[in-house]
């Protein structure tokens, strides 16, 4: 069963646009921050952004400014609007939650891949 189906990934040129999406399935309850995290090729897996339940955000600082992250608490779904997107953004893009109560179960996407390049 698919825990976190992922969308929205593709190639896009230098300055353009896309949106990630990323739904939860039902079978995961309690779900408390949403976010997303990014490996490029030969680089370490680094976060990109998170939202928590209430709505907090955090941006890594290469992202501030260019990416928007948003979550529909009613769809489980979390989002990622990318803007003014670079060559060095091109990486495999993974969807991560939090979730539980006493216990925090950690939870990833099978990632898309976002190739900026002209």
């Amino acid at each position: 069963q698919v825990q976190l189906a992922e969308s929205g990934g593709g190639l896009v040129q230098p300055g353009g646009s896309l949106r990630l999406s990323c739904a939860a399935s039902d079978s995961i309850p309690r779900i408390n921050r949403m976010g997303w995290y990014r490996q490029a090729p030969g680089k370490q897996r680094e976060s990109v952004a998170h939202i928590t339940s209430g709505g907090s955000t955090n941006y890594a600082d290469s992202v501030k400014g260019r990416f928007t992250i948003s979550r529909d608490n009613a769809k489980n779904t979390v989002y990622l609007q990318m803007n003014s997107l670079q060559s060095e953004d091109t990486a495999v893009y993974y969807c991560n939650v939090l979730a539980g109560e006493l216990v925090t179960f950690m939870f990833w996407g099978q990632g898309t891949q976002v190739t900026v390049s002209s």
